[in-house]
């Protein structure tokens, strides 16, 4: 009863090469998707990232004493000391704070400070 059913069943059509979104790619085509979102983050998140960190070392780098600094923390400053890891930020007359070089986010342009 049921088995004369599934004889009478049509087979199913036969794919060609140029069904679907990706065509005849086999394997190929189900990672297409994956590498493009892949490049797609490259170029939107990754690449812009490193594109910041390299700004902010030549920053880093090129601080020099009498520049007037912001620290990530907001303290607004002018550097007095410079060492190999840390800086002196003069944030009054007479107080000095040691910072590390890579708490420096910002280099305010001259006579921010008064």
């Amino acid at each position: 009863m049921f088995i004369s059913e599934a004889f009478a069943q049509a087979a199913p059509a036969a794919t060609g090469a140029a069904d679907g979104p990706f065509g005849g790619l086999g394997g190929l085509g189900g990672m297409l998707p994956l590498v493009l979102m892949f490049v797609v983050l490259y170029f939107v998140m990754i690449r812009p990232q490193m594109k910041r960190q390299k700004e902010h070392k030549a920053m880093i780098d090129a601080l020099a004493k009498g520049d007037e600094v912001v620290t990530s923390g907001g303290v607004l400053g002018k550097v007095s000391k410079m060492g190999d890891t840390f800086v002196g930020v003069e944030v009054a007359n007479g107080v000095e704070i040691q910072v590390q070089r890579s708490a420096v986010v910002q280099v305010m342009p001259k006579g921010t400070v008064k």
